[in-house]
C-alpha cells in the first residue's frame, strides 16, 4: 500500500517543545505532493524516556492501523528521546539531524543537544509579543474601533470576506505584526473614497481584493441567496474597492489562489514591515 495516494497516510509531528516547527516544516514539505491525503498527529513535549516510548506505540499502533508507514517528522534535541522514537515503525525524519551535523563539521564544535535550549531563552518574550499583538488585532477587528491606528503597522481594507481578518490574526500570531483592519462599505464605495477614520494614515493601508466568483461563493455560505451574495453586488464592491486603490496608490493583493500564510508573506515583502517575530 505504501506510495499508494488513495491511501490516508498518518503524519506524526514528534517534539520535544511545542510541535510548532515540527508541523511548519513538515507541512511545508508535504504541500508539494498535491495528491497525497494524510491525517495529522502532533506528539509534543517528548521529553523523557517514557514519553519517547509513548509516542513510539501511538507510532506502531497507526501503522497497524493503515496498514501503511507513518511518516514521522521530528524536532527531536536529545539523543536518547530520537533513538526511541526512530525505532518506530514508520519513515523517521529528522530536522536537528539533517542539520546539526553540518553545522558541527563547519563550525568545528558539537552541539549541545540541549533540551529547550531556543525556547527557554525566548519564550517568555515570544508569549507576550504575540499575546499583545493578538488583542491589538481583536479590539481593532472590522473597524471596531479606530483610535489605535496610530499604534498600527498596518491596517487591511477590502469589502467583506476577502480575508481581512484570519490574516491580521495570521500576522498578529506568527510575527508579531500590529494588524488592524476596516471594511470598505455603503457610501465609502459608491464615493470611491476612503472612510474618514482612514484618513492621515493612508501610508499603512494595503488592500485585499478577490476574484468575484470565488467571493460569491463565500458569501452565499453565509447568507445564501441575498443581495449580500449576489454575482452584481460583489462585481460592482469589487470595482469600486480597486478603484480606491488606485486612487490613493494603495498596494493590493488578490486572494483568490492564496493562503492565509502566503498573503502575509507576501505584505510583509511589500510594505517592508519588520517581523517582531521570527519563525
Amino acid at each position: 500500500m505504501e506510495g499508494n495516494n488513495s491511501v490516508t497516510r498518518t503524519v506524526f509531528f514528534v517534539s520535544d517543545h511545542s510541535g510548532v516547527t515540527a508541523e511548519t516544516l513538515g507541512q511545508s514539505l508535504l504541500s508539494q505532493f498535491e495528491r497525497l491525503s494524510y491525517r495529522p498527529v502532533t506528539l509534543p513535549f517528548i521529553s523523557s524516556p517514557e514519553r519517547a516510548f509513548d509516542a513510539l506505540h501511538k507510532i506502531d499502533a497507526a501503522a497497524q492501523a493503515d496498514g501503511s508507514r507513518p511518516i514521522i517528522f521530528s524536532t527531536l534535541v536529545r539523543d536518547t528521546e530520537r533513538e526511541i522514537v526512530k525505532g518506530a515503525q514508520g519513515l523517521f525524519l529528522d530536522f536537528f539531524d539533517a542539520f546539526l551535523g553540518p553545522l558541527e563539521a563547519e563550525l568545528g564544535q558539537k552541539s549541545t543537544h540541549a533540551l529547550g535550549r531556543y525556547h527557554g531563552m525566548i519564550d517568555v518574550a515570544t508569549y507576550m509579543t504575540r499575546i499583545e499583538a493578538t488583542n491589538f488585532a481583536l479590539a481593532n477587528d472590522d473597524g471596531a474601533q479606530t483610535r489605535e491606528y496610530e499604534r498600527a503597522d498596518v491596517v487591511l481594507i477590502g469589502v467583506s470576506r476577502t480575508g481581512k481578518t484570519p490574516t491580521c490574526l495570521y500576522l498578529a500570531l506568527q510575527y508579531g505584526i500590529y494588524a488592524a483592519n476596516c471594511p470598505l462599505t455603503g457610501e465609502d464605495l459608491e464615493e470611491a473614497s476612503l472612510p474618514r477614520t482612514l484618513r492621515g494614515h493612508e501610508r499603512k493601508l494595503f488592500g485585499l481584493t478577490i476574484d468575484p466568483l470565488r467571493l460569491q461563493q463565500i458569501r452565499s455560505v453565509r447568507r445564501p441567496d441575498s443581495r449580500y451574495a449576489s454575482l452584481q453586488q460583489v462585481q460592482l464592491e469589487l470595482s469600486a474597492s480597486e478603484q480606491i486603490y488606485r486612487r490613493f496608490r494603495i498596494p493590493q493583493l488578490d486572494t483568490t489562489h492564496s493562503s492565509v500564510e502566503e498573503i502575509s508573506s507576501r505584505i510583509l515583502e511589500v510594505t517592508g514591515i519588520p517581523r517582531r517575530l521570527r519563525t
